[in-house]
């Protein structure tokens, strides 16, 4: 998949999901995780994605089994995708009209 100038920012940027006992604060580790729903081999648009460690990207993914319910899960990312989507508007990357 091609990375765009959203994925890209990630780098080296705090862990916005934020899952507790999961989260490694690691911010070399940072990349733009994306929502489930694209579809088969797709990735959802960018701007449903969140700034996320490999921790947290592993248990939304699904490759990390937690204590937490699906539901718990998704409201962390989707939480996570919140404040991400306030950080590329103050840092310029998605433009409000």
């Amino acid at each position: 998949m091609k990375q765009t100038n959203i994925t890209r920012s990630a780098k080296n940027k705090d862990c916005l999901i934020r899952i507790p006992g999961h989260c490694n604060f690691d911010e070399s580790t940072t990349v733009h995780c994306h929502k489930n729903g694209g579809g088969m081999s797709m990735k959802s648009n960018d701007i449903l994605g969140a700034r996320g460690c490999s921790g947290c990207h592993g248990v939304v993914d699904g490759a990390i089994k937690t204590e937490f319910s699906r539901d718990e899960v998704l409201i962390m990312l989707y939480e996570g995708i919140f404040r991400t989507q306030l950080q590329l508007i103050d840092e310029g990357l998605v433009k409000i009209e």
